[in-house]
Order: C-alpha cells, then structure tokens, then sequence
C-alpha cells in the first residue's frame, strides 16, 4: 500500500520557517512511529505571483486535488498591497477552498493551561477552554454575486450579495452535528435571522437536519452579535459552534483571542470525501504571515505543527498520534519554553522557531 501525501505549500512570511519544523515533526513519525508520507512541495501566494504571475497556478492546484491532504503556512505581505486583487496572494488561498469544494472550516479554541494568564479575560473563564467553531467556508457573502464596486449617478457603491442554497447550509450542518457527537454533544448555530433572510433560512435548515438526523445532539440557535457577547462572557458553555463564511470568520478570530495568542491555533478545512474514503482537506495555522518578524526566528511554529495533528486525526484516522503530538505541544509549553509571541514582562529568553520546533521533537521522543 502506498503512503498517504500531503503537498505542502509554505507560502509567504514566516510560512517556510514555520513549515520547516512541521517538516522535522513529519519526519519524526516516519523515523520513530512507522507513518510515513510521500510528501511533495509547491508555491502558493506571493511568492507563487513572483514566480509565475499568479497567486496559484493550474499545475499546482491539480497537484492539490490529487493528494491526500494540503498543508499551506500563510500567504500575502505588503509588497503585494498595490497587486491587482484577482491576483494578490490571498487569491490562491480562496482558489484552493473554492476549487477543492472545502465547505467546512474547523477553527478550534482551546487555551493550555500554560498559556491561561495570557488571555485578555479571567484566568478561571479561560481554563480549560475547548471549543470548535465550524465555519461554512465556499458560499456566503464572499463569494456571492452580484458584487463589485459600480457608479450610481455621482458616487461609487460596492456591492457584496449574501447567498446560501439549502444544500450548502446542510451539508456543514451535518458536520457540526457529526464533531459534536464526539465531543460533549453540544451545537449552536449562529446567524442574524432576525435582520436577514439568509439566516431565517439557516436557522430552518439547521434545526430541518437536527429533527431528522441528530436528535440525539443538544442544539441552540443564538444571533450571531449575541454569539460575540456570549463568548466574552462565558466561553465555556459552547462545545461546537456552526456558523456561516461572513460570521464565522469574525466569530474564530474572537475566540482565538480568548486563548492568548494566535500562534498556537490551527485549522482545518474539509470537504467531501474523495474515492479512498478520505475527505479533501487543507490544513493551516490561523496566524497571517507576519512579514515584520519573517527571518528573525521568533515565530512560533506551534500553530502549524498542531494543524498537522488535526491532519492526522481528520485525514489519517490516527487520533491516538494526532494527541501524542497535541500533548508534546502542551508538555514544551508546560515546560515554560517560549516564543517571542508567548512571553510576558519579566519572563527570561525566548526560543527561537527552530529551537521551539526542537523542544517539541523532544518531548515526542520523551513519549515514547
């Protein structure tokens, strides 16, 4: 049987040094555990626009459709500002999810006990923090039509349509429903019916799909802006939050806050599966590409490192792996090893990437 692949896609900034030890963590399950991945590499974003002249060429969104599983770092930078925008590197990124069909964004929230005092709330509403939010991720108002910026009489309008089919809000439906039947069973679907159409329709479908395929799942619907103020509130009481592309990208952002910093948070994006049984899937950390601190050696590749363990769990079906790198992860933070981002007043020397990605290594090996 051949090994699973993965196509890598480093990208822009920090992306190659971050990669670059998730590569080293790839390597380690191959040497010490027996997994091994044919693994190939490819240019996506700015970097794919200075190359080529665009942020995504055909050549390597055929390879993504081939593999496994994609594992992207992060794309764009300011020397792209000016680009125009159907070819600034972002464009690749939404390329990939379009293309690929990858309707279902997992962003998970959870706050190490380690990283607790960096939170911006209480250490005792954060604790223990461990929330998914399952963002629709191809349809909605970024990608709706009509949209554009035209004249009317003297001024310009820009206009953004939202749209979702039945069929696009059950298909996400069904994989909150699914997530939260292995965690504590828990969904809320988070939408603005009360203001919009689209989301009278959601809320329909969601609780459509729940009544004749999860009855046995807790649901709650909760407006969106309410959703906002809760997870300030009191984060804890959510387990599996589904939510549309528009409000699922500001509602992750905020509870990614919640946990402290965004270099330790990765995520996953799924499709349908393919003819092995395994969905098509990209995975990446949420962090941007920080060009200001690209080549210093302070980014924290821990984000990517644990998006590789969500491709374990979700594209492999090797859960058991997938916790041994979560905990070797939480055994260096607990450690007190740092990067620049996870430092605090007073606090000693921090680590270096490479010298995060070694502790991480260690700690694996200390596993076995």
């Amino acid at each position: 049987m051949s090994n699973p692949s993965l196509l890598i896609l480093p990208g822009d900034g920090i992306g190659p040094e971050v990669m670059a030890e998730v590569r080293k963590v790839i390597d380690w399950f191959g040497e010490k555990r027996g997994i091994r991945f044919d693994v190939s590499e490819d240019l996506v974003g700015g970097c794919a626009y200075d190359a080529h002249g665009t942020p995504l060429t055909d050549a390597t969104m055929a390879k993504a459709q081939e593999v496994d599983a994609v594992l992207l770092g992060a794309v764009g930078g300011p020397k792209y500002d000016k680009l125009d925008f159907s070819v600034k590197p972002e464009r690749g990124l939404l390329r990939l999810r379009k293309e690929m069909d990858l309707f279902a964004n997992l962003r998970p929230a959870q706050c190490f006990d380690a990283l607790a005092d960096f939170s911006s709330l209480k250490k005792d509403i954060v604790s223990g923090l461990d929330i998914m939010i399952i963002r629709e991720l191809t349809s909605g108002v970024y990608f709706g039509e009509p949209r554009g910026i035209i004249k009317e009489g003297n001024e310009r309008v820009g206009i953004n349509t939202q749209r979702y089919t039945e069929s696009e809000i059950a298909r996400v439906a069904r994989s909150a429903f699914e997530l939260a039947r292995k965690r504590s069973n828990k969904v809320c679907s988070m939408e603005k019916a009360n203001v919009m159409e689209s989301g009278v329709l959601w809320r329909d479908v969601v609780q459509e799909i729940h009544d004749a395929e999860y009855p046995d799942v807790e649901l709650s619907h909760m407006y969106a802006d309410a959703g906002a103020m809760q997870l300030t509130r009191w984060p804890k009481q959510f387990d599996v939050i589904v939510t549309d592309n528009l409000f699922g990208d500001l509602l992750s952002d905020l509870a990614a806050m919640l946990t402290g910093s965004l270099g330790m948070l990765p995520s996953a994006s799924l499709g349908l599966p393919m003819a092995n049984g395994r969905p098509k899937a990209l995975y990446e950390p949420v962090h941007g590409s920080a060009p200001d601190i690209a080549g210093t050696g302070k980014a924290n590749p821990c984000a990517c490192i644990l998006s590789f363990a969500m491709a374990l769990r979700y594209s492999f079906d090797l859960g058991d792996e997938a916790t041994r790198l979560e905990k070797a992860v939480e055994k260096v933070l607990a450690d007190g090893v740092r990067t620049a981002d996870l430092m605090q007043s007073g606090d000693g020397t921090s680590a270096s990437t490479v010298e995060m990605g070694q502790a991480v290594i260690a700690a694996l090996d200390a596993s076995l």
